[in-house]
């Protein structure tokens, strides 16, 4: 089989570059390693920039999404026993943010592709990319008992980390930054309607936690935990008690969060990783294939889904004028969005986060910091422009 984009990985950033590619006339395949349900049921982010919904909207992904998705115009700081919101709209000319989780983004892209895109394969392995450094790279991949071969004009990996695109770069010509964190989330999906309209991330002496939501029946809650915690050590009422406590304010002692049935808990390590190049001849790297970021500033499917609208820009026009001028500054384009991305979710983790071994010192430090932005209109709009998602040029 033959292509012109190769897409390897069926989550939301190749399902979304597969959309955008079909709307502009180009022809790709997606192969996934997972089966449909896994894919559709993978608990992740839930937060998306003003450009992320343009951009489901724009390839026919927004009907859903604008009649159940809920815009937010703000978030809650709690800190010192205090609350202040970080109003949106104000800070930033009129951007939000909308609250829709990834798995029914991609539940809506998945319909699209099968009803009218190109070949969307799941359970389809990929084996090795070969040729990546030449005009017609090779995808070798296992589908439905036996191996195949996919040749395309380009291949674009949105594997995840762990998947095998990343390799196709030599480690000759790849640097990696990291950083991992002395510290893990504790996260619950419980029905339990949110009695709280905005989400609202509390630093505290006992640890972050963070409140969101799913739906208006459904929350969304994360608690800081030390790393290799087993969720089995956190029985549900040992949970909703320590997040009432971290939440625990002076000017309302007796808020409660509303108690319902846990049907989710995971514990979710902390990192921030960035490769550099994007880009190695033919294979583009997009995403988490790319890029890891902490979710504390909710910027992991949207710098995603702003590789995919840089790549789909430059692919059509490459196919509409033969230019790859476009292709050639990928890497360079989306690395400026994503370290400035990397500096804003380092900030706020850092910020929110008790690490072990901190000093008082360093405590008082995170609440001036807290306390600026929350005198500050213009730190405010620093983090409000932020949060809501900067241009994607970077």
């Amino acid at each position: 089989m033959h292509t012109t984009v190769g897409i390897i990985g069926g989550g939301p950033a190749g399902l979304l570059l597969a959309r955008l590619l079909h709307v502009a006339g180009i022809d790709s395949v997606v192969l996934e390693r997972r089966d449909r349900s896994y894919v559709e049921h993978r608990q992740r982010a839930g937060i998306l920039e003003q450009a992320t919904v343009d951009a489901l909207r724009a390839v026919g992904a927004g009907a859903r999404l604008d009649r159940e998705g809920m815009p937010h115009d703000g978030i809650e700081l709690r800190f010192g026993g205090r609350a202040h919101r970080i109003d949106f709209p104000s800070l930033t000319g009129g951007r939000n943010v909308t609250v829709y989780a990834q798995t029914e983004v991609v539940k809506d892209l998945i319909a699209l592709q099968l009803a009218e895109g190109g070949p969307l394969l799941f359970e389809a392995e990929v084996i090795s990319i070969d040729g990546a450094d030449t005009g017609s790279p090779v995808v070798r991949y296992r589908h439905e008992g036996r191996e195949q071969i996919l040749t395309c004009d380009y291949v674009i990996g949105c594997d995840g980390f762990h998947g095998v695109t990343r390799n196709a770069v030599p480690d000759s010509v790849r640097t990696t930054y990291e950083r991992t964190y002395p510290y893990s989330w504790l996260g619950i999906l419980a029905e339990a309607p949110p009695v709280y309209e905005e989400l609202i991330y509390a630093h505290s002496e006992r640890g972050f936690a963070l409140a969101s939501m799913r739906s208006p029946s459904v929350s969304r809650l994360y608690l800081q935990v030390p790393n290799g915690t087993d969720p089995g050590d956190w029985p549900d009422e040992r949970i909703w008690d320590e997040l009432d406590a971290r939440f625990a304010t002076h000017i309302d002692p007796g808020w409660k969060l509303e108690r319902g049935p846990v049907t989710s808990k995971a514990v979710l390590p902390m990192r921030s990783y960035v490769t550099e190049p994007m880009r190695y001849g033919r294979v583009f790297l997009a995403g988490d294939a790319a890029h890891i970021v902490p979710p504390t500033g909710a910027k992991g499917l949207n710098l995603a889904a702003a590789d995919v609208i840089v790549l789909a820009h430059a692919l059509t026009r490459w196919r509409e004028t033969g230019s790859t001028e476009l292709l050639d500054a990928y890497s360079d384009t989306c690395l400026r969005r994503v370290w400035r991305a990397e500096h804003f979710s380092y900030f706020m983790t850092t910020t929110l986060h008790t690490d072990p071994e901190q000093s008082a010192f360093e405590t008082r430090l995170q609440l001036s910091q807290l306390e600026r932005v929350a005198t500050s209109k213009h730190a405010a709009a620093e983090l409000a422009e932020n949060y809501t998602g900067l241009p994607l040029s970077g």
